[in-house]
């Protein structure tokens, strides 16, 4: 246990070293893949994004790989779908499975597709309207994920999720006189997040810390550029712990994220979920300094069909003048 509780100090201690305080200026036009950011569980939008330190669900993977090691049952599926902004379009998915009940751990398979939607190619030419008018097409992201985590001890647990990244931009045309040059605007590479979770034994109190999308610099045509990289500390506890209350009834999450991002201001992330019943969820959630964005709701609901337990959420973001952004999955847990 001191073991953890030093491997903790030592995250604390590189949060506290980074470079650029709360509410310092903007990092802008730092990073590529930006696609990454968007998150997919309807639950964790609606809680601001508040999930670094919540566990038992396979969605943990897109957050900190460390809550997926504590799953309830033999295994946990998610799929999600995000209505972004610009009519672009997000699907997620991930599965963790849990042999033996945690015994060997627990492994998490999670997916991200972006479509972009159909886009109007067009050539710079010698006619009347300067340009001409090619085939459409349609850029794309993929991210596949293989995921691992262990509870090493009834407090502590460590996790970590190698990536595999993919952009398509589609190609672009150049007429050079009687001829066509032609370039394809793809890259890929690996990426990794890794984090703990630590049960304080206080209650309900969880501590939780990751980083994400820790990788090497991408090279696209002639530019280089980094990914969203991130580092997080989250905490999060039923507030009714401190009550006298049955909590098979009622239930008052609240959860606070700290996230350091590699091309923003530092953020916190602050968000509360109201559960009655064990059935019917009621959440919502602050994000601060935000540009377009700051708060978000949501609603949930849970269901147990014998031995299959279900689970609908939906989150709802206003974004300014890009509208409203919708997010909904659905859950199984076995």
């Amino acid at each position: 246990m001191k073991t953890s509780l030093r491997f903790l100090l030592v995250l604390l201690v590189v949060w506290l070293a980074c470079p650029t305080p709360l509410g310092a200026q903007q990092k802008l036009a730092q990073t590529g893949m930006k696609f990454l950011n968007v998150e997919p569980d309807p639950r964790a939008v609606a809680l601001g994004g508040a999930f670094t330190a919540l566990e038992g669900s396979s969605t943990s993977a897109f957050f900190n790989p460390a809550g997926t090691a504590r799953i309830s049952g033999f295994g946990n599926i998610f799929l999600g779908y995000t209505s972004w902004i610009a009519d672009i379009k997000h699907l997620f998915a991930s599965a963790s499975f849990s042999p033996r009940d945690g015994e060997y751990g627990v492994v998490t398979l999670s997916l991200q597709s972006v479509d972009y939607g159909e886009l109007e190619q067009t050539v710079f030419y010698n006619n009347y309207q300067g340009y001409l008018d090619l085939a459409k097409f349609r850029p794309t992201g993929l991210v596949l994920g293989l995921g691992y985590a262990r509870a090493l001890s009834e407090k502590f647990s460590v996790g970590g999720t190698v990536k595999y990244i993919s952009q398509n931009l589609g190609t672009s045309i150049t007429y050079l006189g009687s001829s066509v040059e032609r370039s394809y605007y793809q890259t890929s590479l690996p990426a990794f997040d890794f984090g703990v979770l630590y049960k304080t034994g206080f209650r309900s109190l969880n501590i939780g810390m990751c980083v994400r999308n820790f990788s090497r610099e991408v090279s696209f045509v002639d530019e280089g550029f980094q990914l969203p990289l991130t580092f997080r500390i989250g905490f999060s506890m039923d507030a009714l712990d401190l009550a006298s209350v049955d909590h098979t009834v009622h239930s008052m999450l609240l959860a606070v994220d700290f996230e350091h991002p590699r091309d923003f201001a530092e953020q916190v992330k602050v968000g509360g979920e109201y559960l009655f019943m064990r059935t019917v969820a009621v959440r919502a959630g602050y994000v601060f300094p935000a540009d377009e964005h700051g708060f978000s709701f949501g609603v949930g609901l849970r269901q147990n069909v014998e031995n299959l337990g279900m689970g609908v959420d939906y989150a709802y973001t206003p974004f300014g003048v890009f509208g409203g952004v919708h997010r909904v999955s659905i859950s199984f847990s076995m």
